[in-house]
């Protein structure tokens, strides 16, 4: 089976599936078309531990080799605490919750009122 056409659109759909079936936590997707060169859209989510957040992250990048053919660029894994998985369209960043409140993304990219909803 040929891959599929990699839309950001569907790579979007993909990855929302991915972290939803590896019972990622606290799933945000923010569009940034028309906000910034790197993609089309980021999905900030997190893991229970490190060890959680390197398997959602190889089981990712896994599917959508698969799926759509692409090898997604993946960097921090070894360490667990933030991966980062670049599609081109669709930046993927998996976090262990306390490093994900340290860094606090979603504030930086989303408006100020879904921000504060979160908090």
């Amino acid at each position: 089976m040929p891959p599929q056409a990699a839309t950001s659109e569907a790579l979007l759909a993909q990855i929302l599936n991915s972290l939803d079936d590896d019972k990622a936590e606290d799933i945000v997707q923010i569009d940034l078309r028309g906000k910034s060169a790197i993609g089309d859209y980021m999905v900030i989510c997190s893991g229970r531990s490190s060890r959680q957040v390197a398997a959602i992250s190889e089981k990712l990048v896994e599917r959508l080799k698969a799926t759509f053919g692409i090898s997604a660029k993946i960097e921090g894994k070894e360490t667990g605490d933030w991966v980062l998985i670049d599609t081109g369209d669709v930046i993927v960043h998996v976090f262990r919750p306390e490093v994900r409140e340290f860094y606090q993304l979603e504030k930086m990219w989303l408006p100020a009122e879904a921000a504060a909803s979160r908090a």
